[in-house]
């Protein structure tokens, strides 16, 4: 959540999704729906609200407000989202259900005695990037002007916070409670030992015969029907002038001084250190970490040994005590960093389980002088130093956007360089230029541009890590409008006669599917098409080959992997169609198997710990009670589809 935080506070839209869009919660609905919320009776929730959960009430305003903010959140991703595709895509029904998720999880959390404290919040919020000033410190100037900018308040960034952290403290335990038995993985390590063999024949478009040439009715015809082909969707002019450290480069060069000064005051960076490369699993039960360790000291390597527990091992390297405690422990790090090197360690309880670790190797890092540290201390100097620089000019760029100057008047009173883009559609490229590549560099920009409106005044975009920006103004919108025949007419004519071919090659492998399912070879009906076809080619592959890779598995073995033995399927393909025969499915058996064994309960391992994940927030939504009001849900629904009620 608050990575995604770190994010988005960069841009000029809302805050509050980045504590509302709780990812780890998002797990436990990938496969949910609304049903599972309950509802009231005919009356409905008494006031404002749309849902009560617990004690507490869901506002038709919140609701709606979280609506608005997620989907601003995702627009930066797709610049081209709507309020009415966000809502047919599910967004509205994720928000409410992350919301009651949410809810119920705090107040569950709240009745077993858990605490989140105001210390750990106050950590949380001073540990995001977007807040820290030039000195790499959490600046509260800065933080507080992100929440009057986003008209946000301080409660409310804390409360989500405190939500945010009861689910991670109750999930994260579930989630990893994925030990699976060795009799429950046989039958899935047998199904990945499954063989299969059969034929595939191809009928290539190239190959049909192309038939007369379309005429100017039909091209007509094709082109109305497809008329979306040949649309240029909206672009927009951009006008964008850049502020980067090279503008402050003088400036930020650091002194001699300087870096003595900076060498003495962390001194204790540069005196000698120990780091440590550390390899450790988290096990749920004491039990089956004194197991696991136990094989580790008996000569397995802790990933093996992880592996074989359903589990999966994590490495650190080169760190020292202080980071290190601060991802497990204090007693953790205690007793890793007095043990030696090839030491196992553990099991040692931490909060979220038993800890075994390894030490894999000690570095011992001798002490830095002042001339060692030099060059070091310069890089950080001088890129603290042109932060802040370029935060002047921001803070006056800012001054002049709140006194209502227009971009021309910044870029002459800063001396800016403006550039102008030509148009340009959402993902950076130019339609009127074929062939040339989107800048990534101008993708915040361009996020900028798309999300403005025409009349909007210029806005600041963070384009760099180093405190660079631009000033951004949409200089002008070219609505979405399809080309003229006459200027597309090569391209329709190539579409055209592509669209005819695939049709008859549809129809071609329907008649040799219909020959090979009286009988006939596969060859033999392919052959009797009339035209030269490649030769039928064996098909030969284990279910495993599946699974390794599910994306990237040819569409051709995948459909042979869902077909009965002995019977033939045809399969669209990029330029003709194919013909598949399945001829012999081959069982596997992994008994007695234990490297396969090992491997299937490892991958169950992985997708159990979802599971839980979603059977237990069901459990805490129907322990917490969950009423929800339809009428006032819909109500909300149609208000935020309506044309001034989605902000788009």
């Amino acid at each position: 959540m608050l990575s995604f935080f770190r994010r988005l506070t960069q841009s000029r839209f809302g805050v509050i999704i980045t504590f509302g869009v709780l990812g780890i919660i998002a797990l436990a609905f990938a496969a949910g729906d609304m049903t599972g919320l309950g509802s009231t009776g005919p009356g409905g929730l008494t006031g404002d609200h749309v849902a009560t959960v617990g004690k507490a009430d869901v506002t038709a305003n919140e609701l709606r407000t979280r609506v608005q903010t997620e989907m601003e959140g995702f627009r930066q991703q797709q610049p081209t989202l709507d309020m009415a595709s966000y809502v047919q895509q599910g967004g509205f029904d994720g928000t409410l259900d992350r919301i009651v998720a949410s809810l119920a999880l705090e107040q569950f959390g709240r009745a077993q005695g858990m605490v989140v404290s105001k210390r750990a919040v106050d950590g949380q919020i001073a540990s995001i990037p977007a807040l820290q000033g030039p000195t790499g410190k959490f600046d509260p100037m800065l933080y507080q002007r992100v929440l009057v900018e986003r008209k946000l308040t301080d409660a409310q960034i804390r409360s989500d916070i405190v939500r945010d952290t009861y689910a991670q403290q109750l999930i994260l335990p579930t989630r990893g409670a994925s030990q699976v038995a060795s009799q429950l993985a046989l039958p899935y390590a047998s199904l990945l030992l499954e063989k299969r063999s059969g034929v595939v024949g191809f009928i290539p478009t190239a190959a049909v015969p192309a038939g007369p040439a379309p005429t100017d009715a039909e091209l007509n015809t094709f082109y109305r029907r497809n008329v979306a082909r040949y649309t240029v969707p909206e672009r927009r002019v951009v006008r964008y002038a850049l502020v980067d450290a090279n503008r402050v480069k003088a400036q930020a060069t650091p002194t001699d001084a300087e870096i003595a000064r900076q060498y003495q005051q962390d001194r204790a960076r540069y005196a000698p250190t120990e780091k440590r490369t550390i390899t450790q699993v988290v096990v749920a039960d004491q039990a089956g970490a004194t197991t696991l360790a136990n094989a580790v000291k008996g000569g397995r390597t802790i990933a093996q040994a992880a592996q074989a527990a359903g589990l999966e091992a994590s490495t650190q390297t080169g760190v020292e005590k202080a980071a290190y405690a601060g991802t497990t422990s204090a007693q953790v790090a205690d007793q890793v960093f007095a043990a030696a090197s090839g030491a196992v360690v553990g099991p040692v309880r931490t909060p979220l389980g038993w800890t075994v670790a390894r030490v894999d190797t000690i570095e011992n890092v001798p002490a830095k002088t002042l001339a060692q540290a030099r060059a070091e201390i310069a890089t950080a100097l001088g890129a603290q130093k042109a932060q802040e620089a370029l935060s002047k000019i921001h803070d006056a760029i800012d001054d002049g956007l709140s006194n209502n100057a227009t971009f021309d008047e910044i870029v002459a009173d800063r001396k800016l360089a403006a550039t102008t883009t030509p148009g340009l559609i959402a993902d950076g490229t130019n339609p009127d230029a074929p062939g040339t590549q989107a800048d990534p560099a101008l993708a915040p920009i361009l996020n900028a541009a798309f999300q403005a409106s025409e009349g909007d005044a210029p806005q600041m975009v963070q384009t760099g890590s180093d405190g660079s920006f631009a000033l951004v103004g949409l200089g002008r919108v070219v609505r979405a409008a399809p080309r003229p025949l006459a200027q597309v007419r090569p391209a329709v004519l190539r579409d055209l006669t592509a669209d005819r071919a695939g049709q008859a090659a549809r129809k071609y492998a329907n008649a040799a599917l219909a020959r090979i399912n009286k009988g006939m070879s596969v060859q033999q009906a392919l052959g009797q098409t009339g035209f030269a076809v490649p030769p039928v080619r064996p098909l030969t592959a284990a279910r495993a080959q599946i699974m390794q890779n599910p994306q990237g598995t040819p569409p051709v073995l995948s459909l042979m992997f869902s077909m009965a033995q002995g019977t033939a399927k045809t399969l669209a393909g990029p330029d003709g169609w194919f013909v598949v025969k399945l001829d012999k499915i081959d069982p596997g058996n992994a008994t007695g198997n234990q490297g396969a064994i090992r491997a299937a309960r490892g991958s169950i391992a992985r997708s159990v710990g979802g599971e839980y994940v979603e059977q237990f927030v069901k459990a805490v939504r129907a322990q917490v009670g969950v009423k929800t009001d339809p009428a006032a849900v819909a109500r909300v629904r149609t208000q935020l589809l309506s044309p001034d009620g989605s902000n788009n």
